[in-house]
């Protein structure tokens, strides 16, 4: 029988609200100039401290998939880690963080910002992609996790820049400038614009040319198809998956439809209508907001089942309430299904 795994990404939301737990302490530029390194290495001491704190909570409460801060090191393609003051003690506790999660069986996963561009025409951010890339990379590599994409640093294309196939070039002749961890460990996902990379684009165009997995992202599939349903789009992508490391795929809902839920209930529950909206202002605003809203934005919580249409599968949940959006999807399915930790 197939098993879903949830996860969520970087904020533990009840750690950092009752003991100020967190990895993703950071700093403005201006700081760092002004507070130099002893500074970083304050911030950097305290994240990787508290990063043990975080996958042991997971463990405790039946999580075994959680996306580390890209933060956790602020500022990194700055300096290397040992010239940090604290660089042997930020090493061991990193080292201490991958016993953990080796110990617990907890995939832990990198997913750096939308300006690591692999593809970008622009050598400047194509040199600046490569130092975060094999960063991420180092920090996995001081925490001894495997250099498997099981261990994944995910990033997307980046960019069509008016010609896809020439940018995916980019993307491939770039990765062979990565450090061994980096290309080891690096796959990408598809994307949120009808404009940019569905996974028939990333197949065809990345897993054939430098073989790496495609993340499969259910949300984003919904505005770039490839033609493909999302059953098969699913089962393409996991088709690039090594055989012996499990599919791990993103998951999220919409934020607009999430908030249209809310205002519909008030409006039904209190015989609100369009045109006597205006006498209920505080709906009204809600109405208004909604209409705002991004259509790609990612809800807080997330409600419709999660088909895993027969693979086994690790899902990372991207929605804002973060792990107690899996407590409340967990809660719910496991009366129903069983297949759910």
């Amino acid at each position: 029988m197939e098993k879903t795994n949830l996860g969520y990404a970087c904020i533990n939301m009840t750690l950092r609200k009752s003991d100020n737990i967190t990895i993703n302490r950071t700093c403005i530029k201006r700081t760092l100039e002004t507070k130099g390194l002893p500074h970083i290495s304050n911030i950097t001491l305290q994240n990787v401290t508290d990063l043990s704190k975080i996958i042991q909570w997971n463990y405790e409460n039946g999580i075994s998939v959680y996306r580390m801060s890209s933060a956790i090191i602020p500022w990194f393609s700055e300096f290397e880690i040992d010239e940090l003051p604290d660089a042997k003690l930020i090493r061991q506790r990193l080292k201490e963080a991958g016993d953990l999660a080796k110990k617990y069986n907890q995939r832990l996963t990198f997913h750096p910002g939308q300006f690591c561009v692999l593809a970008s025409p622009s050598e400047k951010v194509v040199d600046a992609s490569i130092v975060e890339l094999n960063n991420h990379a180092e920090v996995m590599d001081v925490m001894g996790l495997p250099q498997t994409p099981y261990n994944k640093i995910n990033i997307h294309i980046g960019g069509a820049y008016g010609d896809k196939k020439s940018a995916m070039e980019r993307f491939c002749k770039n990765f062979k400038r990565l450090s061994p961890g980096a290309q080891a460990r690096l796959t990408v996902e598809n994307d949120d614009k009808a404009s940019m990379y569905s996974v028939v684009d990333l197949y065809h165009g990345i897993y054939k040319v430098i073989g790496i997995p495609i993340v499969f992202d259910y949300y984003h599939h919904k505005f770039c198809t490839g033609d493909l349903t999302e059953k098969d789009a699913l089962i393409l992508a996991a088709s690039t998956w090594p055989e012996d490391i499990k599919q791990i795929v993103h998951y999220s809902e919409s934020r607009r439809q999430e908030k249209s839920l809310i205002v519909e209930n008030l409006m039904s529950k209190n015989n609100i209508t369009l045109e006597n909206i205006s006498e209920f202002p505080t709906v009204e605003k809600l109405h208004q907001e909604r209409q705002k809203i991004k259509e790609q934005a990612h809800s807080d919580y997330i409600v419709d089942f999660i088909d895993s249409y027969g693979l086994d599968i690790d899902v990372m949940v991207e929605s804002k309430a973060k792990e107690l959006s899996v407590f409340a999807y967990r809660e719910y399915y496991q009366k129903t299904l069983k297949k759910v930790s």
